[in-house]
């Protein structure tokens, strides 16, 4: 959806449109600021005023806002909030604008399930140092979830742990890397491995 969406915003220019898209894909855990940037500075090679940031923005999040609300979850999502919310504090940490964010997650009645909503202009390392110190968990304690590359590099630079998931089909770009625990294809499958490592954890636990 928001590949389509970035598709559909740089219109203006269909020659350049596959290779947009195409790194789009390959940051999938950006800012789509940081991302007008690139495009304009290094597929585009012109200069990327703040009146057309603003447009872009604008025309981007008027793409994909209302179909973020009817959006099907991921396969166990529903069912991995509701549990785990009665066990651990979670966080949404997000590239997209937090504002956005939040209403999203409110739209979706999701709010429910999180402590806070993080998104940009906060980096997701800055997000995690702050739920960090807040919750004063260390980050062994901590599991960071998510499916971009950027996400795995938050979680890297924070010292905090990593579960990636991968839908079936994509391309698999975590596993081997450093610190990924686990690869898993759904949410049922992070549900699973949620519960084994918090029934191992109390069997250590004196």
């Amino acid at each position: 959806m928001k590949a389509e969406a970035f598709r559909e915003t740089f219109s203006f220019i269909p020659e350049h449109q596959d290779e947009i898209v195409a790194y789009h894909l390959e940051n999938g855990g950006m800012s789509r600021y940081d991302k007008f940037r690139h495009i304009y500075e290094n597929i585009l090679h012109e200069d990327l005023t703040p009146e057309q940031e603003k447009r872009l923005a604008d025309r981007y999040a008027g793409q994909i806002f209302e179909k973020m609300l009817t959006i099907p979850f991921v396969p166990g999502a529903e069912e991995l909030l509701r549990e785990c919310s009665r066990l651990l504090p979670l966080y949404i940490v997000s590239a997209t604008p937090q504002g956005e964010m939040r209403e999203i997650t409110r739209h979706r009645n999701l709010d429910q399930y999180f402590v806070r909503v993080y998104g940009s202009p906060k980096t997701k390392a800055e997000c995690v140092r702050e739920i960090l110190a807040e919750t004063g968990s260390s980050p062994t304690e901590t599991l960071f979830v998510g499916d971009a590359p950027q996400d795995w590099q938050a979680a890297r630079e924070t010292g905090v742990r990593f579960v990636a998931r991968v839908k079936p089909g994509d391309p698999d770009r975590f596993s081997g890397r450093p610190g990924v625990e686990a690869v898993v294809g759904n949410l049922h499958e992070l549900q699973s491995y949620i519960r084994d490592e918090l029934c191992s954890s109390r069997s250590r636990t004196p």
